[in-house]
């Protein structure tokens, strides 16, 4: 089995995207679409845009879900059985199954953007990547530290063994970070994003968000997605539509996700994103299996990284 893997936000780069308008008819259709119905050239931004413009809120989802989608759109000849995506890989991964429209997911990515910023603006929170500390003593750390400082912390993505995201108050964060790299983790350092996404800090986002998603129709996919929220395959539209209202506020189980695709038969993935941060998460986890990285350069053959260990 193959499956499709969507990476979040933060592979936004620089002239993401050109080579695929250049090459590619369907991709090209996908990105006059998606100016249509922004009513702005979101290209001129993906293809000439700076990095600051691309970090800009209105910016950086929309494009990143562009991108992976119109990506995924040019593989005809590999088709995946299973789709999943991290965060805001998620509503790309939608997509591609077939349980929302492209159009659906393109205002979905926005309004999360817009939404989610207001509420980052209201407090002020952060987010701490920690590596080569087990996620049993980062929960018990994280939970004494908010004892003793009295500043909410929670888990944000599990991203793989040892390797988490924690968030909650900016101060927070910060404690933790520092005390973890003073108890010997290889890395425990504050990120340059100002919120606390996938927290209880959303809640107020989470609902309005989720009025927007209750009103949109969810179709049953054509292949099952693995969601966030519960690392589960999903087919059925009610389940897949109640999860991603959950999304906002639920950290990220992308470790089970991947353990429960192979435990299900995948043997193969593939990461549409502009570069491989989950293609080496997933193969420092399985090193024995195929995983590989489309890149928009090289889709004319499929000819892509790969990651697979001899």
């Amino acid at each position: 089995m193959k499956a499709f893997i969507f990476p979040g936000q933060g592979c936004q780069k620089e002239g993401m995207g050109h080579d695929l308008y250049e090459k590619f008819p369907e991709a090209r259709t996908i990105f006059e679409n998606a100016n249509d119905i922004l009513g702005r050239k979101i290209t001129d931004v993906m293809f000439y845009g700076t990095e600051l413009e691309l970090m800009e809120t209105k910016n950086t989802q929309p494009s990143v879900f562009l991108y992976e989608v119109a990506l995924a759109t040019t593989q005809h000849e590999l088709c995946p059985n299973v789709v999943a995506g991290h965060s805001l890989g998620e509503f790309a991964a939608l997509v591609i199954a077939g349980a929302i429209t492209f159009e659906d997911g393109l205002n979905l990515v926005l309004n999360r953007a817009i939404i989610g910023q207001k509420a980052c603006e209201k407090v002020e929170t952060g987010m701490g990547a920690i590596i080569g500390l087990s996620d049993e003593y980062v929960a018990k750390r994280i939970k004494e530290i908010w004892d003793e400082s009295g500043e909410p912390i929670y888990f944000a993505n599990y991203n793989g063994p040892g390797q988490v995201v924690i968030t909650g108050s900016r101060k927070g964060v910060r404690l933790a970070c520092k005390a973890f790299k003073d108890e010997g983790a290889k890395k425990a350092v504050p990120l340059p994003i100002g919120g606390s996404f996938h927290s209880p800090y959303m809640n107020e986002a989470k609902e309005e968000l989720g009025e927007i998603i209750r009103k949109i129709k969810f179709s049953e996919p054509s292949i099952p997605i693995y969601q966030c929220v519960d690392a589960k395959p999903h087919t059925n539209p009610d389940e897949i539509k109640n999860n991603l209202i959950k999304h906002i506020t639920h950290p990220v189980l992308w470790t089970n996700m991947v353990h429960n695709m192979i435990n299900d038969g995948v043997v193969e993935f593939y990461e549409v994103g502009t570069d491989d941060t989950l293609t080496k998460i997933v193969a420092r986890m399985y090193p024995e299996k195929t995983i590989k990285q489309l890149l928009e350069i090289d889709t004319y053959n499929n000819i892509i990284t790969n990651y697979k260990k001899n």
